[in-house]
C-alpha cells in the first residue's frame, strides 16, 4: 500500500510563507494540500474565500490546495513537515505556544533569516532549545528567494540544509516544482549565517543608492560584505563553499540589488535622509529583518572577535543616530590594507 502523502503546515501567512505554501502545492500536483496558519483571522478568511492574500502577496491567485486558518492547533494537527515562516525575533515566542501541538518526529523547517537578540542564537538553535527535538529534525530553507517573484512562477533556486540527508532530500522532492529548484546541503550553520547577514549588507547597498552612488559602489559593498559574512561564517564553523553558493552570494546579490527587497528599499529611504522610525512606518506586518539583525549579528561577530565594518556602520546608522554620509566617510577613511 502506498504511504500517505506528507502533511505540510506553513506557520506564517506573510509573503514568504504564502509563496512557499504555493510552491508545495504546485510541486505536489492536484492532490497536494497545505495548511497555512495566519496570525490574523481576517487574512485566513480572505485567503479561503477569495484565493488571494492582498496584504502580503497582492496579485497572486493561490491554488485551491491551500487552506488557511488562524488556529495553530488546526494547522499543526498531524503535520509531518512544519515550516516556520515567522520573523526571527518572534520565533521563540511562537514556538513556546506551538511546541505542545507539533507531532512527534515532524521535520521543523526554519525559513526565518536572523540572529536572535540577547541569546545570539541562529534560528535552528532556537528551535532545538524551545522544542527539545533532536537537531537532525531541523532543516533550513534559504537562498535568493524574493517571494513576489516566486509567486509569479519565475525560475528560482534555493538551499534545503539539514544534517539528516534523508529529511533534506524529502523536502527537496516536496518543493521541486517546474520553477523552484531546491539544492540540498548539510551545512546548516553556513546556510543560516548567509541568510542572516545579507539583510544588513542590503541596507548598506540601499543607503549608497539613496545618496546617489552607483554600480561601482554597490559592487564594492556586495563584495566586501561577502568577505565579512565569510569571516563570521567560518568562525562559527560554516563551510566557505556554502557562502560562495546560493545561500551566501546568491541571496546577497538578490537582496542587495532588487527594488523588491524590503531591506534595500529601507536603506534607500535612510540614504535620502528619512529617519529609521519614519522609514519603518507603514510596514506593519512587513518586517525589515536587517535593522534588528545589524545589532545581533554585530554582537555575535564581536563575541568571536570577527571584524565586520559594514555591519558596524549599518548598526550605527540604525541604532546610534549616525548619518549615512558620516557612515560612508568612516568606511572610506579606514586604513588601507591587502584584500
Amino acid at each position: 500500500m502506498a504511504s500517505a502523502a506528507p502533511t505540510v503546515a506553513v506557520m506564517g501567512a506573510g509573503a514568504w510563507g504564502t509563496a512557499l505554501a504555493k510552491v508545495f502545492v504546485d510541486a505536489g500536483g492536484p492532490e497536494a494540500h497545505v495548511t497555512l496558519w495566519a496570525r490574523r483571522s481576517d487574512v485566513a478568511e480572505q485567503i479561503n474565500t477569495t484565493r488571494y492574500n492582498p496584504a502580503y502577496l497582492p496579485g497572486t491567485l493561490l491554488p485551491p490546495g491551500i487552506r488557511a486558518t488562524a488556529d495553530a492547533g488546526e494547522a499543526l494537527a498531524g503535520a509531518t513537515s512544519v515550516l516556520l515562516a515567522v520573523p526571527a525575533q518572534t520565533m521563540r515566542a511562537n514556538l513556546e505556544h506551538w511546541t505542545p501541538l507539533i507531532a512527534d518526529g515532524a521535520t521543523l523547517v526554519s525559513t526565518a533569516k536572523g540572529i536572535e537578540l540577547g541569546t545570539l542564537m541562529r534560528m535552528s538553535q532556537v528551535i532545538v532549545q524551545v522544542t527539545g527535538v533532536d537537531p537532525t529534525q531541523v532543516a533550513v530553507i534559504s537562498g535568493p528567494n524574493l517571494a513576489s517573484e516566486i509567486a509569479e512562477c519565475q525560475p528560482a533556486a534555493t538551499v534545503v540544509a539539514c544534517t539528516d540527508s534523508g529529511r533534506a532530500v524529502a523536502l527537496q522532492r516536496m518543493l521541486n516544482s517546474g520553477y523552484f529548484r531546491p539544492y540540498t546541503n548539510s551545512d546548516v550553520v553556513g546556510t543560516e549565517v548567509g541568510g542572516a547577514c545579507k539583510n544588513v549588507i542590503a541596507l548598506a547597498c540601499g543607503m549608497a543608492a539613496g545618496v546617489g552612488l552607483g554600480e561601482n559602489t554597490a559592487a564594492a559593498i556586495i563584495t566586501r560584505g561577502l568577505a565579512e559574512i565569510m569571516r563570521l561564517g567560518i568562525a562559527l564553523g560554516a563551510k566557505g563553499a556554502t557562502l560562495a553558493g546560493l545561500a551566501g552570494v546568491g541571496d546577497l546579490v538578490a537582496t542587495c540589488t532588487s527594488p523588491r527587497s524590503r531591506n534595500r528599499s529601507m536603506g534607500e529611504h535612510l540614504g535620502r535622509g528619512v529617519t529609521v522610525e519614519s522609514a519603518l512606518q507603514g510596514k506593519e506586518g512587513h518586517v525589515v529583518e536587517g535593522v534588528t539583525s545589524s545589532e545581533s549579528v554585530l554582537a555575535l561577530a564581536s563575541s568571536y572577535d570577527v571584524e565586520m565594518p559594514l555591519t558596524e556602520a549599518v548598526h550605527r546608522v540604525c541604532h546610534r543616530g549616525l548619518s549615512v554620509d558620516e557612515a560612508m566617510a568612516l568606511l572610506l577613511g579606514r586604513s588601507t590594507k591587502p584584500e
